[in-house]
């Protein structure tokens, strides 16, 4: 790996649980304001620290998870001491999944800046994140990138230098972490390769076949592009396929791609900001039409008692010759398929009598 001259950025801290927090049922400590996402290791919320008033993201994982597990994505996050990475309490809105909008290619470069710039901070801690994708990188509404979930993240030691579990989600796995030939920390460059594809074109390779189908399909088939290439820049297409090199000790490290024409020539986060304005906007309004829906079928629960007995009993009376009326069709439909296979049964049973 590339010898790295950390950058170092001024941060706010945020303020850590209280002792008496800590000893308190959460709802006492956090008012948990909405549901951000959802993953196979748990739920992330929006929640409102009350000790301070902050706006944080809690991590919600069921009562029968791994307790070790859980044990070491925060000993990870606590190791990280980056504003590119996720803090343990934080405030971010948006992953870049759930932006409901098409991406321009300028905006993706300033995204994956951000995401190199972390992962090249924890490459340098020697841990391996793992699960780079759309759906792991956050976006705060001043258009910051951050990454997020070390649910699956691995640490490299000085007497391990690679890893060889096979982790990850199918579609953004590198092909040595498939064939189990150990890997170290540019398997998340190949990820972070598949994610600015994911990007582009709003989904990964090989999303409409099946993932166990797709992790044969990886480590054999060439490394994958892009749908329409002419869409694209030569800068980002060579960005990418920069990324997804399959022979790992060919493939570029953090440090390096960050020096590639493609993200040196990215824009500041603020181009970000109306794209987030964009996405909220457009969350607030499917929230809204889903609270109307509910508040039109439990309007319509509550006419029922309206009724009397006596207009209930009409309603029902003159759903009766309508009902006998579909019933018929029904069995007309089936007498209609199932007299062909008499005649041929019949047909059958007079050959064999002839015979």
């Amino acid at each position: 790996m590339d010898k790295v001259q950390m950058r170092h950025h001024p941060r706010r801290q945020l303020k850590k649980l209280s002792e008496e927090s800590l000893t308190k049922p959460p709802e006492q400590v956090f008012d948990v304001l909405e549901k951000l996402g959802e993953g196979s290791y748990g739920c992330v919320h929006k929640a409102n620290y009350k000790e301070t008033g902050e706006i944080v993201a809690i991590k919600q994982v069921p009562v029968e998870s791994d307790l070790q597990e859980i044990i070491k994505e925060i000993s990870i996050m606590q190791q990280c001491n980056s504003e590119l990475q996720n803090p343990f309490l934080l405030a971010w809105l948006k992953d870049v999944s759930s932006l409901c909008v098409q991406l321009a290619e300028e905006e993706i470069a300033t995204i994956l800046q951000s995401t190199l710039k972390g992962l090249e901070y924890l490459h340098f801690m020697r841990k391996i994140h793992r699960d780079i994708k759309a759906g792991n990188i956050l976006l705060n509404s001043e258009g910051q990138a951050k990454l997020a979930d070390f649910g699956v993240a691995g640490q490299l030691t000085d007497t391990m230098a690679k890893r060889n579990t096979v982790i990850g989600t199918p579609f953004w796995m590198a092909p040595e972490v498939i064939q189990e030939i150990g890997y170290n920390c540019v398997a998340d460059i190949w990820s972070l390769g598949i994610t600015a594809i994911e990007m582009a074109e709003g989904k990964p390779p090989y999303a409409d076949i099946h993932p166990m189908r797709a992790i044969f399909m990886i480590p054999t088939n060439p490394p994958p592009t892009f749908r329409n290439p002419d869409l694209w820049s030569s800068s980002f297409q060579d960005f990418v396929k920069q990324c997804l090199v399959k022979n790992p000790e060919n493939r570029a490290t953090a440090t390096q791609l960050l020096q590639h024409p493609f993200i040196k020539s990215a824009k500041p986060n603020s181009i970000l900001r109306a794209l987030i304005t964009d996405a909220m906007e457009i969350k607030l309004k499917r929230q809204e039409e889903a609270e109307q829906r509910e508040q039109d079928a439990d309007d319509d629960d509550n006419s029922l008692h309206t009724w009397t007995v006596e207009e209930l009993r009409l309603r029902l009376a003159s759903l009766d010759p309508q009902m006998e009326q579909e019933i018929e069709e029904i069995h007309q439909r089936y007498q209609a398929k199932r007299q062909p296979i008499l005649d041929a049964i019949e047909a059958k049973k007079r050959r064999q009598q002839n015979f």
